[in-house]
């Protein structure tokens, strides 16, 4: 309840929350009751859209079993609490492989998903494009479709593209040309409906980096006018797009950054025209 009451703070529209503590495999036990309270709250804010993200714990693409089975238990705890709560979705790193072979750790990534959604409802899994660091899982585009298709290629599976992470991936997104481009490459690697979710972040590191170190907007290596941009891209309308930014505050985001925001995305749709 603190995470609505917080964006309706804030004016935000949209929230991202964690269904239990980020670091820790130990679920939250919720009831119908927390459900109905949590759309209660959402109705009466400025909230208008929820995304869940998965525990940071989760490798779906390890070879070792008893964390893939950990994994797997936790991500379909979470789509249970996304149906609960009528989640836009639950945003997945997809794994990592270390020194694994890449195609085995994809196939292994896409099984746990697939097995996921076969014990829920209806929550969509969003599979996180990544920075590239380490040999994480899903910082291209072709990688999230091979995953996505060894998930069987199923309609509640969707991609959650974030920022900082097409930056340091190397996807330039710094004019509405390259951006326009790389939209036009996720649409034909994935399709023109898997995209579902946006991460609103700068990045620390410069462009191609493949590190994963998120800034306040208008303060890192992509900047305001680049965010502009990215923020009117007109294939992002009407998608959940919460900021993943550090913040000034101990609360984290801010009234001032939600406006900050809302300034460039205007900005852009004004220059656009």
């Amino acid at each position: 309840m603190k995470a609505v009451g917080r964006g309706d703070e804030i004016g935000a529209s949209s929230i991202q929350i964690f269904n239990q503590s980020p670091r820790a495999w130990r679920p939250t036990k919720y009831t119908d009751d927390d459900f109905a309270e949590f759309k209660e709250a959402i109705d009466e804010s400025s909230v208008e859209s929820v995304i869940i993200h998965a525990v940071y714990l989760i490798n779906p693409a390890t070879p070792d079993r008893e964390l893939r089975r950990k994994s797997l238990e936790s991500l379909t705890h979470a789509l249970s609490i996304g149906d609960g709560i009528g989640a836009t979705g639950v945003v997945l790193h997809p794994g990592s492989r270390k020194d694994a072979e890449l195609i085995p750790a994809m196939i292994r990534s896409g099984e746990v998903i697939e097995q996921a959604i076969n014990q829920t409802d209806s929550c969509p899994v969003l599979i996180e494009q990544m920075a590239g660091h380490k040999g994480i899982l899903g910082h291209t585009f072709e990688e999230i479709a091979a995953i996505t298709e060894a998930a069987g290629g199923g309609e509640r599976i969707g991609a959650c593209l974030d920022s900082c992470h097409l930056f340091a991936a190397g996807y330039d997104i710094r004019t509405p040309e390259s951006i326009g481009m790389v939209i036009d490459d996720l649409e034909t690697q994935l399709g023109k409906k898997r995209l579902q979710a946006l991460h609103l972040n700068d990045s620390k590191d410069p462009f191609g980096s493949k590190k994963d170190r998120h800034e306040d907007i208008g303060k890192g290596e992509i900047g305001d006018e680049a965010m502009s941009w990215f923020l009117s891209e007109p294939r992002f309308e009407g998608l959940t797009a919460p900021m993943e930014t550090p913040g000034k505050h101990k609360e984290g985001v801010s009234k001032a950054d939600v406006d900050h925001v809302r300034k460039l995305y205007k900005r852009g749709l004004k220059n656009r025209k």
